[in-house]
This record gives structure tokens, sequence and C-alpha cells, in this order.
């Protein structure tokens, strides 16, 4: 058996308000850390910059201390893992992103919103029953 701490994590969007849904999410990992004794992160996902809200962040930083959950690792309390705000994760995935391209197992899209959804619409029609982009 794995004899290593757990780490639990939280992960929300900064895309408005926390709803119950997050709260109850973020309590689970929260009582199984303390349990266990391990370690409660938060991480936020604001990679998706055309829903971000101003505010967001706080707001669910706020909701998080209102229940009483205790943050081991996050954007305000930094930690051993640190950047917690996955948009600045993005220069230690670069190098990963060019491996993958460099190896043949990704490739560069250079495909609009607009030519995706007639895709996906395309594919849908045909029923195709495993679409994937060409």
């Amino acid at each position: 058996m794995n004899e290593r701490p757990v780490r639990v994590r939280f992960a929300p969007s900064p895309t408005g308000p926390l709803h119950i849904g997050g709260v109850r999410t973020a309590l689970y990992n929260y009582l199984l850390a303390r349990k266990l004794g391990g370690t409660m992160i938060l991480r936020i996902e604001d990679t998706d910059q055309n829903r971000f809200v101003p505010g967001a962040e706080d707001y669910i930083r706020q909701s998080l201390e209102w229940v009483g959950i205790e943050l081991d690792e996050s954007p305000w309390t930094g930690g051993p893992h640190a950047p917690y705000r996955q948009s600045e994760r993005k220069p230690m995935y670069r190098a990963y992103a060019d491996q993958l391209i460099h190896d043949g197992y990704a490739y560069y899209a250079f495909d609009t919103p607009e030519e995706l959804d007639a895709m996906r619409e395309r594919l849908t029609a045909a029923k195709v029953p495993n679409p994937q982009y060409n």
C-alpha cells in the first residue's frame, strides 16, 4: 500500500460565484484530507479567459473560508508545487507540448470555432460513433 500522505485538490474556474455543488466537492476533499492527515490544495482553473469574471477568485476564497475550509496550498498561501493558477503553469507545460509535437503525438491546429462547430455538426448528423476532428 502507498504510504505517502494523500493530496486532494479543488479546482474551480473563476467564472462566477461558487455554487453549492462546488462547495460540496470542496468539503468532501477537505474532510478526506483532514481525516487522512493529508493536504488540501486549491488550484484556480483560469485558462478560459472568455468566461473569466473579475473578482471571482476572491469570492471563491471567501466562500471556502466561510464554510471553514483551511487551504494548505493555494494561490494565496503558496506551497511547494506552485504556481496554483493554471494560467501561470503554461511555461511548465510548454516544454511537454513541444516534445509531444516533436515526437508526432500532437500537432498545431488552426481551426476557427466556426469550423469546429461545422465539423461537429457534420459528424453528429452522420451518426459517427466515435467522432474525431480531422
